[in-house]
């Protein structure tokens, strides 16, 4: 007999958010904390910068197939064990990373590490579909996603404050220290599953039900759409510290990684989209986020400073709106394999941010800003434009 699910009311509802809110932001800090230092390392390794971005990129490989691997393995086997055991595994590479002078070793590490990131985000989804009540499902993810917006920004920020003051190397340290101490933290705040049903069919049966997913039509949209979004969002802010360190604003790294704070934006965003979603739907406000993203993006074409971080606030408020509620679509659409169709969609998610970080790189050094921030917010609007019509045709089709 199933357990009865927490809602708003209830302590263990604000355990279980707090728990992965704290996982959240060690994660999603780890695995940003070199977007913005990127010039660096091009500058101290003696890089291209199509190599330097390799550091977010491969990262964000691991990162895939830990989520295909361990968000499969999370549908036999529980949620818990794999968000505790993804924090100790994310932190101990911080320790040996700066005792490197080799970028390739970095580099080797980094992936290594973005596989062991994977076990966050490949239960933390599926946990909240299973544990919390349907009707605050959309409202927990929100707040859920809001915190991966929190830790990208502290990742972005302390990372570029701390090597204009110290070095890259202390940054990964202080980095390495805060994640064990997450670790004691969530090992004993987050509450056991308690409607977990452990798959006993075979692998060949459950690998059968995962790969189901991408034969539904509705969430092969969602994928799709999950990917897209990240592409132009991590473009931009990709490519912003090199674009504002030259000429004719020629910023610090430090003045640079301020800008981030308009991820904070979306801290406030993702909540509200998911209490707005609530009466308006979830499919209304994400397109309407979808449009507020690529407004966003082209306000950043400015030369004026000001306008571009006004821009930058408006591209998260968009994007953050748009990614919390295709998130909550997802795990409402699955009817079965929860943590493998939140894994399928995160791997698309993430599929777009190497896209963006490193697939982006010819675009950016052929066309400038102006050519990737062009593509970037003119994408989505492509996308949107050929899922309604593929739509109407196939409404058409049915009549």
């Amino acid at each position: 007999m199933e357990s009865p699910r927490y809602t708003v009311k209830d302590r263990q509802f604000w355990k279980i958010i707090l728990s992965l809110l704290f996982a959240s932001l060690f994660t999603f800090a780890n695995m940003y904390a070199v977007q913005p230092l990127l010039p660096v390392f091009v500058e101290e390794f003696q890089v291209p910068v199509s190599t330097a971005s390799l550091s977010l990129a491969l990262t964000i490989i691991g990162l895939i197939l830990g989520l295909i691997i361990l968000g499969f393995f999370s549908d036999r086997n529980g949620r818990k064990s794999y968000i505790i055991y993804s924090l100790i595994g994310s932190a101990i590479p911080f320790f040996i990373i700066p005792l490197t002078d080799s970028f390739s070793i970095l580099l080797f590490l980094r992936f290594i590490q973005g596989f062991a990131l994977a076990g966050v985000p490949a239960a933390a989804l599926a946990y909240i579909s299973e544990e919390i009540d349907r009707k605050n499902i959309a409202y927990a993810t929100a707040l859920y996603i809001s915190s991966n917006v929190l830790g990208g920004m502290i990742g972005r920020i302390s990372t570029g404050f701390l090597t204009d003051h110290f070095s890259w190397q202390i940054s990964f340290y202080a980095f390495a220290v805060t994640g064990l101490f997450i670790f004691v933290i969530v090992l004993y705040l987050l509450p056991p599953s308690q409607n977990f049903n452990s798959s006993q069919v075979s692998f060949a049966k459950d690998i059968e039900g995962f790969l189901f997913h991408l034969k539904n039509p509705a969430l092969l949209v969602v994928f799709g759409l999950g990917t897209v979004l990240q592409t132009s969002f991590t473009g931009i802010w990709t490519y912003l510290p090199f674009y504002l360190a030259a000429s004719p604003f020629s910023m610090s790294l430090q003045a640079i990684s301020y800008l981030f704070f308009a991820y904070g934006i979306g801290v406030i965003g993702s909540p509200m989209a998911g209490r707005v979603a609530e009466k308006f739907s979830i499919r209304n406000v994400r397109l309407a986020g979808v449009f507020i993203l690529s407004a966003g993006i082209f306000m950043t074409l400015s030369p004026y400073l000001w306008m571009i971080v006004v821009g930058l606030c408006v591209t998260c408020l968009g994007f953050f709106t748009a990614h919390a509620l295709t998130a909550a679509s997802v795990s409402q659409q699955a009817t079965h394999h929860k943590g493998s169709a939140s894994s399928l969609y995160l791997v698309s998610y993430y599929i777009g941010v190497a896209a963006g970080s490193s697939v982006l790189s010819p675009l950016w050094t052929s066309g400038g800003w102006t050519g990737l921030v062009l593509f970037s917010a003119i994408l989505p609007l492509l996308y949107i434009m050929a899922i309604t019509l593929y739509r109407k045709k196939a409404g058409s089709s049915r009549r």
